[in-house]
């Protein structure tokens, strides 16, 4: 059981906000900031740090455009991001089944 633990624990998506945001992504090919801000109930300076961390580990990508005169920035995964994200549902799946 602890080699499942330690699986869980090497991965940045260990943090119930992080997983949200790639659990959002994985079924949207980009969300904008203001999108994750509501479904998440989220500041501005909490998701900004929590974006850091996932960008740090190229989990995600960041594209700033300009909507008429305002900037939008919006999120993607990135291939690392995807299988990071299937790596650690796989972990907790089987972090289940062995509890049965």
């Amino acid at each position: 059981m602890k080699h499942l633990l330690e699986k869980l624990e090497t991965t940045k998506l260990d943090n119930r906000i992080r997983l949200g945001i790639m659990s959002i992504l994985m079924v949207n090919d980009w969300v904008d900031f203001g999108t994750f801000k509501e479904m998440l109930g989220l500041t501005d300076g909490n998701l900004a740090s929590h974006m850091k961390v996932l960008e740090s580990e190229n989990y995600v990508e960041m594209r700033k455009l300009f909507v008429g005169r305002k900037p939008q920035t919006s999120y993607s995964t990135t291939v690392l991001g995807r299988k990071a994200f299937n790596d650690h549902l796989a972990a907790l799946e089987e972090l289940l089944k062995s509890g049965s």
